[in-house]
């Protein structure tokens, strides 16, 4: 059956949904406000959903099948994910039960000065995310002990957040482990190592920019006292059990990483060794979770289990490391996946009624010279992380809309690759209902409103390819194209 509009929606049509969805979700923000996500947000999405519906089926004569069919697709689309987000729940929880998150934190409270702590947190955060090809997973570990080792510090929380998502997806972006990279390069059909060497161009730049930013913030900024500070690190040994064998955990995550282990392999099994940690060093923090009315073998059994799915609340005496190392566990990314499902229907019903298409149809009108066609391309991916709240959703359907353009114009594939990385992969945890966004808010309990100005790198990456294609720099033609000189801008 052909499930295509009988009726092309018009731009104007087109943008109904999205203008219904930015205004409710403005309205939910000012009267919610931090109880946002608790399904006020998920209602602004299911809402703007049946708008899109109500105008695909009445003014463009699609069949609600269609769009059923395509809200399904779109769920399914994101089951793995949806998957990964409980585990790194349960990473986050376990990780900081069994002190392995702790003893980062009581380490690198003391190696790490205030005067570089953002732009060390945004070098490390790039390291670890280089070498795992993950910004979920670096956020999830290294990337909640530094954003401790921050709050005792004094940083605001945007300054922490920011530096640690700046990293994190600097590294996914050029590490040939990420799924991203792999996806932009093959649906450009770009080699692998050629796109990363040409991403370089925009990345380092942009990268090199955040630094400089971030170390003048450590520098200007005013530390906590230092005997606040070794209140905090006595009251967190005296609260877990300080050990570098707790190291051994993040470790085996690593050689599993290396070892190119499937992301929920690898996340159960670091799920599974924190556990098996928690019994052997902290047993008395398992059964203060687990409560006076539990005793023995079943309040260690019980406080494991519980720091894998639900909250846990330690009693230090210390106000900064109780609201520290409290967890939430998978549980705690329920509103995030509910959130995430919501969004996939809306990004589902602008597919299916073709207002996706009519909408990106306006920055191909602008795609008549080499300036113009970058900029498209990457506010067209910024648009489809809002449209459809997915990054790989974003990544495909900008390549595939573009790629046959810059074919015909002549212009090597390696330039729509970048474009795609810049405009969409980096842009995605900006979006406060994009997949990328709602985790990265989740895991590090920060909204995404507060952290998405210090997000430096992030911001800058759009910037940087648009001001690279007005230069021209290392931009060429194909050969056997009419006109190997670079267009004008």
């Amino acid at each position: 059956m052909d499930n295509r509009p009988v009726k092309t929606p018009s731009p104007y049509l087109s943008l109904a949904p999205v203008v219904t969805l930015v205004g409710l979700l403005f309205i939910t923000i000012r009267v919610f406000g931090s109880d946002t996500l608790n399904g006020a947000s998920q209602m602004a999405l299911l809402i703007a959903t049946a708008v899109c519906s109500l105008l695909a089926v009445t003014c463009c004569g699609v069949r609600w099948k269609a769009i059923e069919t395509a809200i399904v697709h779109h769920i399914t689309s994101v089951s793995s994910a949806l998957l990964i987000l409980l585990l790194i729940g349960a990473l986050s929880g376990s990780w900081m039960v069994s002190g392995v998150t702790p003893t980062l934190i009581y380490y690198g409270v003391q190696l790490i000065h205030p005067d570089v702590f953002p732009a060390s947190t945004c070098v490390i955060c790039a390291f670890v995310s280089l070498m795992t090809g993950s910004s979920w997973t670096t956020v999830a570990t290294i990337g909640i002990a530094l954003a401790g080792i921050g709050r005792v510090q004094g940083f605001g929380e945007g300054w922490i957040a920011g530096a640690i998502i700046s990293g994190a997806y600097f590294g996914d972006k050029i590490s040939p482990l990420s799924d991203t990279t792999v996806l932009a390069s093959s649906i450009t059909g770009t080699p692998l190592f050629r796109h990363i060497r040409y991403m370089l161009i925009t990345t380092v730049p942009s990268l090199a920019i955040a630094l400089l930013i971030y170390l003048a913030a450590g520098f200007f900024h005013e530390s906590a006292p230092s005997a606040a500070i070794d209140t905090f690190t006595e009251a967190l040994k005296q609260t877990y059990r300080i050990s570098f064998w707790l190291l051994l955990v993040p470790v085996l995550m690593g050689v599993l990483i290396v070892r190119k282990a499937p992301p929920l392999i690898t996340l159960f099994a670091s799920v599974m060794a924190a556990g098996v940690a928690a019994l052997v060093f902290q047993p008395g923090v398992l059964r203060q979770i687990a409560g006076a009315e539990t005793s023995g073998l079943a309040a260690l059994y019980r406080g494991a289990l519980q720091s894998f799915y639900g909250p846990t609340q330690m009693h230090t005496g210390n106000v900064t490391l109780d609201g520290l190392t409290a967890t939430r566990g998978m549980g705690g990314m329920l509103n995030t996946v509910w959130l995430i499902i919501c969004a996939m229907c809306f990004g589902g019903a602008m597919m299916a009624s073709g207002m996706m298409t009519g909408l990106t149809s306006v920055f191909l009108r602008c795609m008549k010279r080499r300036t113009g066609m970058v900029a498209s391309t990457v506010f067209s991916g910024l648009f489809l992380n809002i449209c459809t709240a997915d990054q790989y959703l974003s990544i495909i359907l900008t390549g595939n809309m573009f790629k046959h353009i810059f074919r015909q114009k002549g212009y090597e594939s390696r330039l729509l690759s970048r474009t795609i990385e810049d405009g969409t992969t980096v842009t995605s945890p900006l979006i406060p209902w994009n997949t990328c966004g709602m985790t990265q808010s989740a895991v590090l309990n920060i909204s995404t409103a507060a952290y998405l100005p210090y997000c430096f790198f992030n911001l800058l990456s759009p910037l940087m390819s648009i001001l690279v294609a007005c230069t021209g720099y290392k931009i060429r033609k194909t050969e056997g194209t009419e006109g190997m000189k670079n267009d004008e801008m």
